[in-house]
């Protein structure tokens, strides 16, 4: 792989002129196995660039901004929906997509909330948001009826003043963390007024001296090499970290939970900027990753869902068969989606997050 990885402050240093044996691509961290990147380049003859970020906040700075130098970037619908409005992405050319018919109808309406028609992004992956915990630690510190798979398990203070001391990390995204509080109070977790901005942030505000870390991506390893015991993340990191500390043999236990009260369903898409450089690769990345055997071997790698129906007959039984992945039809009837932050929203989101952060 002669150009799997680029660092930032290279990337930025490269032309922006079309070259048709390069694609950039712009994904979360974690989030695929390289293997198929080198498959990729061996399959096409086209090099890949490709670089990470773990928020979404940092892939709209470079997106709004223009001229990221990126061929596919990949974010949550709620950002997509507000970045197609701004005129970020270009539409998907389907005819250079023949692989766009192994989609699934039931996620793509969904996602039709954020992008209508889909007409420009495809899906990549799909979870929840729910706790990741450490059984023995928990266990041990609330005793063995412990409410692991409640938000009372974060948001009650009395149980995080105990959990303080075994580590406990939250996402570092807003718009997971929010919807969360508000479900917790019994709020409608996509409400964005003032008054439900207030009571979300009381919640967090009196748990934030016992959260170690705000990070969206480091509480996967943390959990499982026992660094800490709770972490608030994205369902596929969670079960990594649940699979890495099993093959490490070293004794740490990791559950993963949607919350009893309600949990977050999220889509991330893949995209097509509209100053990508070289589009037509863009295209051709697009319709490998939608492949069935290879968006199968992604969601084998992540213990993520997809929104590819043709990739379900090469999943692994641990994943299409684990429910906290695929849910059943009772468990999908508690999760809730929410729509796009507008850009006075977002402003005052930013703030009140900023202030929860600082614990000021």
């Amino acid at each position: 792989m002669r150009k799997l990885m680029l660092s930032g402050a290279a990337l930025a240093l490269c032309t922006t002129a079309t070259f048709a044996d390069e694609v950039r691509v712009y994904n979360w961290s974690d989030y695929i196995d390289e293997a198929l990147l080198e498959k990729f380049e061996a399959e096409t003859g086209i090099d890949l660039i490709y670089d990470v970020f773990d928020s979404n906040e940092v892939l709209e700075t470079k997106l709004l901004a223009g001229g990221s130098g990126y061929d596919v970037v990949v974010p949550t619908g709620t950002f997509l929906a507000r970045q197609i409005q701004a005129g970020v992405f270009q539409p998907l050319d389907k005819s250079k997509l023949p692989n766009i018919g192994n989609m699934w109808d039931v996620i793509e309406e969904r996602t039709k909330q954020y992008d209508p028609d889909n007409g420009y992004s495809i899906n990549y992956m799909w979870g929840t948001t729910g706790l990741g915990v450490n059984v023995g630690k928990v266990q041990e510190i609330l005793g063995a009826d412990a409410p692991i798979a409640s938000l009372g398990l974060i948001f009650d203070p009395g149980n995080m003043e105990k959990l303080a001391a075994c580590g406990v990390h939250f996402l570092d995204a807003p718009t997971e963390m929010i919807p969360a509080a508000l479900t917790y109070v019994g709020e409608d977790p996509d409400a964005k007024d003032a008054e439900a901005l207030e009571k979300a942030e009381a919640v967090l505000t009196a748990v934030r001296p016992y959260i170690q870390k705000f990070h969206s991506s480091e509480y996967i390893n943390a959990l499982a090499n026992g660094d800490i015991c709770v972490a608030f993340g994205w369902s596929g990191d969670i079960l990594q970290a649940r699979d890495r500390a099993a093959e490490a043999e070293n004794g740490v236990e990791i559950a993963y939970s949607a919350p009893n009260e309600g949990a977050l369903m999220w889509f991330d898409q893949m995209a097509i900027p509209a100053d990508a450089p070289n589009p037509e690769a863009a295209h051709t990345f697009l319709n490998f990753i939608m492949d069935a055997q290879n968006m199968a071997d992604a969601s084998n790698y992540v213990y993520y869902a997809n929104g590819n129906a043709a990739s379900k007959e090469f999943l692994v039984e641990d994943v299409i068969g684990d429910t906290a992945i695929y849910p059943d039809e009772a468990a999908l009837q508690n999760l809730y989606t929410v729509t796009t932050w507008g850009p006075r929203e977002q402003r005052t989101l930013t703030r009140t997050w900023t202030r929860i952060k600082s614990g000021t």
